[in-house]
């Protein structure tokens, strides 16, 4: 009996693939809404947000974690997609 591996056909970037927009959740716009303060907006909608350094990531959601412990946010309500 033979055994026969798949493996997996190399594919350019972005060809072939349709990717579909999410509609963006109430913590996506908050985060975003945070990175366009740290002047880091324009990187975000060009290259997503895997390209931020795990420093602007942690300092976006470090100040989250503020605001929610200020009371300004509600960070329940934003994970279910209630805002």
């Amino acid at each position: 009996m033979e055994s026969r591996i798949k493996t997996a056909k190399s594919r350019e970037p972005g060809k072939g693939q349709n990717k579909k927009k999410k509609k963006p959740t109430p913590m996506d716009l908050l985060k975003l809404e945070i990175a366009a303060e740290l002047g880091l907006a324009e990187k975000v909608k060009k290259e997503g947000w895997g390209a931020l350094t795990s420093a602007e990531s942690g300092r976006i959601g470090g100040i989250i974690t503020q605001r929610a412990k200020k009371g300004l946010i509600d960070l329940d309500a934003l994970r279910a997609g209630e805002l």
